[in-house]
């Protein structure tokens, strides 16, 4: 048996008292020439159930927890998968659009995975208007964190148009040797206890200068977020059991005019530009904070060119509380202290390790998400109103078995205290946005998406690109 990492085992028994905690993907694709959706879409299906390829560790095992592990949560080994109920085939009506496609997988995306067999499901999805077909893949946070589940997609694709017999989408890309299993015996729970004194005292110290960093700067500086310094928002409630979701692509070349004309990253660019979609819709709405929101924005620490045999298991991030100036009027003004703030977060990230980090914002998080299924909710603030993430995808067009993959679009995971979760992938010429949020919160979240082609417009004349 081996053991949960700490983080991965307070996400699922956080799921118990909230909302599932898992994250998806939806990739829409063009079947080759001359096949139909419908075809080619039984053709994975079929292949889905009869390949004999080995599947990716990641996917072979569930959590456990009972008297035999002594409360710990565990991971266990499945010896045989049954494929039929890990990947379904659906239809959707003749000649849907985005619009339905986008409500089908807000129902799927409200749906918890099942518990007794590995979490993740995939769905082909036929029957789209022009032809076309999707596949939607969520999987548990506790099983792989977003980088490293784009990369796992990414691994199971192709640059090569006329590739064909490729392995199914969730076979081991590396075949690394399966996972060690560890048993739970005194030796190895003495010397893990060795190991975390020995770094604990380290730990410690960037702890607490992590701390003083975030309360001094919190109140000195309008880019650091002190804990509980965000404002109360529509979004920072309990959330119902219905999701809305709505996706948009934006131009990967009109973001890097804006990086290069700033000098700023990628990163702080989509992240002002989400910072306008919410300021005017906020405005709309006649709820606009005086506050700037804050962002709780991930920092992967990963290798992005890292295997599922090393390091591709569970996740690894640090997090930093981000202000995102929706108090300030001028686009390029905001996109200036977005810029400082996330220089901070990576910069504290490492610094003081991901784990030091993940320890101070802890505190924070916790009763921002416990918060709103409080009695005094109104009395705590929140640390943060929404998670904004970033994540890269393919960096070239990629086909399955011959079939063009169009569009990458992120489908996150939003739970109590945090009703509306943004995350963005980049994929060759294209970055797609993807907006998930609690129905009964936000269900118009599809007006965010012209939204967005209006916050992007803003930026480019404030910086000055034509």
């Amino acid at each position: 048996m081996e053991t949960l990492d700490p983080l991965d085992a307070m996400m699922l028994t956080a799921e118990l008292i909230s909302s599932p905690m898992h994250v998806a993907v939806a990739l829409i694709m063009t079947p080759p020439a001359g096949t139909s959706s419908t075809a080619f879409v039984d053709e994975l299906y079929d292949q889905a159930l009869t390949a004999a390829d080995p599947v990716d560790p990641r996917l072979r095992r569930r959590p456990y927890r009972g008297v035999d592990t002594g409360g710990l949560w565990v991971w266990r080994e499945v010896d045989e998968l049954d494929m039929r109920h890990h990947v379904r085939r659906l239809t959707v009506a003749p000649d849907a659009g985005m619009t339905e496609l986008w409500e089908l997988v807000s129902e799927l995306h409200a749906e918890p995975l099942d518990r007794s067999a590995p979490m993740w499901m995939a769905y082909l999805i036929d029957g789209l208007e022009g032809g076309r077909l999707a596949l939607y893949i969520k999987i548990h946070h506790i099983v792989i964190d977003g980088v490293a589940g784009m990369k796992m997609i990414a691994d199971s694709l192709s640059e090569d148009p006329d590739r064909r017999d490729m392995p199914p989408f969730y076979a081991d890309a590396t075949s690394p040797e399966p996972p060690r299993r560890r048993g739970l015996n005194p030796l190895s729970v003495v010397r893990d206890v060795a190991g975390v004194a020995a770094s604990g005292l380290n730990l410690a110290r960037n702890v607490a200068s992590a701390e003083v960093t975030n309360l001094v700067g919190g109140l000195i500086t309008p880019t650091i977020a002190a804990p509980f310094g965000a404002p109360h928002t529509r979004f920072n409630t309990k959330l119902g059991h219905q999701r809305a979701f709505a996706a948009t692509s934006l131009d990967h070349n009109r973001i890097r005019a804006i990086q290069h004309a700033a000098g700023v990253t990628g990163n702080d660019v989509v992240t002002t530009l989400v910072a306008g979609v919410l300021r005017e819709w906020l405005t709309a709405q006649d709820e606009l904070p005086e506050q700037s929101l804050v962002a709780l924005c991930p920092v992967t620490v990963r290798d992005r060119d890292a295997t599922a045999g090393d390091n591709g298991h569970g996740n690894q991030f640090g997090l930093g509380l981000c202000p995102l100036a929706t108090n300030r009027d001028d686009p390029a003004e905001r996109l200036r202290l977005v810029h400082e703030a996330m220089a901070g977060v990576k910069h504290q990230v490492a610094a003081r390790g991901p784990g030091a980090m993940l320890m101070v914002l802890m505190p924070s998080v916790v009763p921002t998400a416990l918060g709103p299924l409080l009695p005094f909710s109104s009395w705590v603030r929140p640390s943060y109103n929404l998670p904004i993430s970033n994540v890269p995808g393919p960096p070239r067009r990629s086909y399955l078995n011959g079939a063009s993959v169009d569009e990458i679009y992120p489908v996150s995971v939003v739970y109590d205290g945090m009703a509306l979760n943004v995350t963005l992938c980049s994929y060759a010429d294209q970055i797609g946005v993807g907006y998930i949020a609690d129905r009964e919160v936000m269900a118009d979240v599809d007006q965010l998406i012209p939204l967005t082609e209006t916050a992007l417009a803003e930026l480019e004349a404030a910086v000055g690109v034509a």
